[in-house]
C-alpha cells in the first residue's frame, strides 16, 4: 500500500514538472506552479534562457556604436493586404503574417521573410515596452518576427545564429488616435478570453512607420524574449516610436491571461548585455549629408550658369 502511494506520489511529481509553465511576473501567485522569468531556465529544455546573449537589453546610446553599413531597409510586400487570423495565446497577441512579405538591407544576412507578429504592452498605457533606451520604458513594443526565406519553419531557422530577424518598434502615447490602428484595436477587443480569435485583414505597412522614419536603428546579437529563448536573433531595434492614443494603448489591458488574471505588464525584464556591441545607424546623419549634397550641387549649377 505505501509503495503504491509513493509510486502515485512520483508520479503526481512528474507531471506537475512535465506541465510546468511559464509566465510573468504579474500572474504568478503563491498557489500558482508558473514559472516567472527569473526561472524560465528551469523549465525543462530551456536552459538557454540563461545564456550570455539574451533579450531584451536597456540600450545605452552614448555606449553604441556608429555602423554606416546599417543602411535603410527593403521592404517587399508589406504593402500587400492579406487576411491572417489574430489569437490571444495566453502570453500575448499574435498574428500569422500570410503574405509573401521580405526585408532585406539593413547588414542582415540576406533576404527574410516575414512570419508572424506580436506584442509586449504594460498595464493600462503604463511602461510595458520589452527594450528600454537609456532606461526608459515605453508603454508598448511590437515584433515583427522574420526568417531567412531559405527555411521552411521558425524552428529550423532558430538552429541559424542569424536565422530569425525581429524589427522591433516602441510606442509612444499621443493625444490623438492613431487612424491606422482602428481594425486592429477593434479586433483586439473581440479576444478578451486566452485561446480566443477573430479574423483580421490588413497589411504590415499600417502597423509600421512610413520607411523615412525607419532609418533610425539599433542593431545587436539576441535571443527570443520567451522561452526557450533560442540565441539565435539578429535584434533590429527602431528610434522613432509609433503613436497610440491612450485609449487604444488601454485596450490591450482588458484582455485575460489563461487563468483570467487581466494580460498586463507582458514583458521579460532586460538582460545583462555582457561582451556583446550595440551598433547604431548612421540614419538622419546619412539623410542630412545627402540633402546638403544636394543643396551645394544646386547652389554650384546656378553659380556655373550664365547670367
Amino acid at each position: 500500500m505505501h509503495l503504491l502511494l509513493l509510486l502515485a506520489f512520483i508520479a503526481s511529481f512528474l507531471n506537475i514538472n512535465d506541465g510546468e509553465e511559464w509566465c510573468y511576473h504579474s500572474q504568478f501567485e503563491c498557489t500558482t506552479q508558473c514559472k516567472t522569468p527569473d526561472r524560465w531556465q528551469t523549465i525543462r529544455n530551456n536552459e538557454k534562457c540563461s545564456g550570455n546573449e539574451q533579450s531584451p537589453i536597456n540600450i545605452v546610446t552614448k555606449k553604441t556604436r556608429l555602423d554606416e553599413g546599417l543602411t535603410p531597409f527593403q521592404l517587399s510586400g508589406f504593402q500587400e493586404t492579406f487576411h491572417s487570423t489574430i489569437t490571444n495565446n495566453g502570453h500575448s497577441v499574435k498574428v500569422p503574417v500570410a503574405t509573401n512579405a521580405y526585408v532585406s538591407g539593413g547588414k542582415l544576412d540576406g533576404r527574410y521573410k516575414a512570419v508572424q507578429f506580436h506584442l509586449h504592452w504594460g498595464k493600462d498605457g503604463g511602461p510595458g515596452s520589452e527594450h528600454t533606451v537609456d532606461g526608459e520604458q515605453y508603454p508598448m513594443e511590437l515584433h515583427i518576427v522574420t526568417m531567412k526565406e531559405k527555411y521552411t519553419s521558425l524552428s529550423n531557422a532558430l538552429a541559424d545564429r542569424t536565422g530569425v530577424a525581429v524589427l522591433g518598434f516602441f510606442y509612444e502615447e499621443s493625444s490623438r488616435s492613431n487612424k491606422q490602428y482602428d481594425a486592429f484595436i477593434n479586433a483586439v477587443s473581440r479576444i478578451s478570453q486566452s485561446g480566443a480569435n477573430t479574423s483580421i485583414t490588413l497589411s504590415l505597412n499600417t502597423i509600421m512607420p512610413s520607411p523615412q522614419n525607419m532609418t533610425n536603428y539599433f542593431r545587436y546579437p539576441g535571443s527570443l524574449t520567451t522561452p526557450g529563448c533560442a540565441e539565435a536573433v539578429v535584434w533590429t531595434v527602431f528610434e522613432r516610436p509609433i503613436p497610440l492614443s491612450r485609449s487604444q494603448l488601454q485596450a490591450f489591458s482588458r484582455l485575460l491571461f489563461k487563468d483570467n488574471k487581466a494580460m498586463v505588464n507582458t514583458f521579460r525584464p532586460v538582460q545583462p548585455l555582457n561582451n556583446r556591441i550595440v551598433f547604431r545607424s548612421a540614419g538622419d546623419a546619412v539623410l542630412g549629408s545627402i540633402i546638403l549634397l544636394t543643396v551645394s550641387l544646386a547652389a554650384a549649377v546656378r553659380l556655373s550658369s550664365p547670367n
